[in-house]
């Protein structure tokens, strides 16, 4: 099959022929949505077909909030943000989405299959995406609905997929769309109050400052609170609660759930292999959120926990009455790794 590569941002607009992705430079931070370079994971994309594409992307071998597990395993939630870049990046790259329009996600899911073959080595990950692009309301140029689906491989080993769906809008057409919504654009993020988030150990993270969580009035709910001056939840400026940001609220809250079952160090290791998210309506910055467990499919099975079986969560996110987002995440068992398993390079399994 004829392979080409379509370099939109490069002057020249020049065509190239080479098989291979580029995995030397990122591609340019405005055609991801993002303000700070060492943010940006997609480093090339290439033509395949006809709505069919190659992503090339590289995953830090540490990152302030997307870290490693325990188990030197890559950070899930580096896999959906690539997604999402991906997908801003072709609809720019590729089929010339102005870059004015805001991007609103609908819906997005990951699976990670096999979760080995994320382990992190001597040397950052090149990672590639096989994606497939749909197009789902297209009314140019001020409205462009498509969804994303993807095929994540590490060095020819595949082992995951994802999706996405988005709207891009004007910003007249986005300005409509949040009036409905019954709110204007917000000028500026809530005042940061004294609140008391949950210790970062208990959520997977590393610094105070990456937890998200405060307790709610009981023990089946939560209340997101992100720092708003987070240098990677809050890249730059926005109105509403990002989808990545509400992503990270239902990964620290399954983290929770999940990790408090049984005592710490008891058994393998849990880690998110899959998530769905839907986005029902915006988020506003300014309103409470709640984080309500509404299914824990193993809480109730002293066996299952036991032994730390496979755990299904449905986390509902909502601002008053309001149901803005939902979560379905699946946390899996995965084997603790000796010294003799860490590895040199990539690819190099962690088990």
């Amino acid at each position: 099959m004829y392979q080409c590569r379509l370099r939109r941002e490069d002057p020249e607009h020049r065509v190239r022929a080479d098989p291979e992705l580029d995995f030397q430079r990122t591609v340019a931070r405005r055609l991801v949505h993002r303000a700070a370079v060492a943010e940006v994971f997609v480093t090339d994309a290439m033509v395949l077909g006809e709505n069919h594409f190659l992503v090339g992307g590289q995953w830090p071998r540490d990152h302030a909030l997307y870290h490693p597990d325990a188990q030197r395993r890559s950070d899930p939630l580096l896999f959906a943000e690539t997604i999402r870049q991906a997908l801003v990046y072709l609809a720019h790259w590729h089929y010339e989405v102005p870059l004015g329009h805001r991007f609103v996600g609908y819906d997005m899911d990951f699976k990670i299959t096999d979760p080995d073959a994320l382990c992190v080595g001597g040397r950052p990950i090149p990672v590639e995406l096989e994606a497939r692009w749909q197009w789902t309301d297209r009314r140019p140029p001020r409205r462009y609905g498509a969804r994303l689906e993807v095929a994540l491989s590490v060095g020819g080993r595949r082992c995951g997929r994802g999706s996405l769906r988005v709207v891009a809008l004007d910003e007249r057409s986005y300005r409509i769309v949040r009036g409905r919504s019954g709110r204007a654009e917000s000028l500026s993020v809530a005042a940061e109050e004294s609140y008391r988030r949950v210790e970062p150990g208990l959520v997977g993270r590393l610094r105070d400052r990456d937890s998200v969580l405060v307790r709610g009035s009981s023990a089946a709910e939560w209340l997101l609170r992100p720092n708003p001056d987070h240098a990677i939840l809050f890249d730059h400026p926005t109105d509403h609660l990002p989808l990545m940001v509400l992503l990270e609220g239902f990964r620290q809250l399954g983290h929770l759930m999940t990790h408090s079952a049984t005592p710490r160090g008891d058994g393998p290791a849990l880690t998110l292999v899959s998530a769905a998210v839907d986005c029902l309506a915006f988020a506003e910055l300014d309103v409470p959120t709640r984080l309500v467990v509404r299914e824990k499919a193993t809480a109730d099975d002293p066996a299952a926990v036991a032994a730390r079986a496979e755990h299904r969560l449905h986390i509902d996110a909502l601002q008053g009455d309001t149901l803005v987002a939902s979560c379905a995440s699946v946390w899996a068992p995965v084997r603790l790794v000796t010294t003799a398993d860490q590895p040199v390079g990539l690819p190099v399994p962690c088990a």
